[in-house]
């Protein structure tokens, strides 16, 4: 950011520039005023000789005006031009700037995605374990029911593995779903960023 000071003497430098143009232009005037007074003093007069060289004077001030008016044009469009340049660069700046930042939060939010697919993908192995060993034992449970008489403490142990399984496919099954809705509200955020820089 730029400090005071140096924002205090482009001020100060404008308007000697915008007090130099309006110089210019009153002397340009000045001229043009000098020379309509010089023409109709020497039509008054009556003299031709004072009429032709009223009529030179007031070609050259005519002249000088012009010119003077035509540098206050240049400087003034040269000026202009430098503050156009001067804005275009400061835009490109920003929008450099900000295309760094969007591909950096698109970055950052395929990397967030990544990681939450990895995450649903162990998960989904992890259920699928648990359901085969969950199948597995209820399918010991019922072999061990049909032989109650011989087994019922294994029964026991069988109902309670069969037990802890499904509850631990019931949490696998939980987290699987608040994996998805991350990915899914993860993916919704990088869609709206990237609409939103399109």
């Amino acid at each position: 950011m730029s400090s005071p000071q140096p924002q205090q003497s482009q001020a100060l430098r404008g308007a000697a520039r915008r007090r130099q143009r309006s110089t210019r232009l009153v002397v340009a005037v000045a001229l043009l005023v000098v020379a309509a007074l010089s023409v109709i003093g020497a039509i008054a007069s009556g003299s031709a000789l004072l009429t032709t060289g009223a009529a030179v004077v007031a070609l050259v001030l005519g002249a000088a005006a012009t010119r003077i008016t035509h540098s206050e044009l240049l400087t003034a469009r040269r000026e202009a031009a430098r503050d156009r340049a001067a804005q275009a660069q400061a835009y490109r700046e920003i929008t450099e700037r900000r295309t760094a930042e969007n591909e950096a939060f698109a970055t950052d939010m395929r990397r967030k995605i990544g990681a939450r697919e990895e995450a649903i993908d162990a998960l989904e192995k992890a259920l699928s374990t648990w359901q085969r060993k969950a199948a597995d034992q209820t399918r010991k449970l019922g072999a061990e029911a049909r032989r109650a008489d011989t087994a019922e403490r294994g029964r026991d142990d069988a109902e309670t593995r069969a037990a802890e399984a499904i509850v631990r496919v019931a949490e696998l099954e939980a987290e699987l779903d608040v994996a998805r809705a991350e990915v899914d509200a993860l993916k919704g955020e990088l869609a709206r960023r990237a609409a939103r820089t399109a």
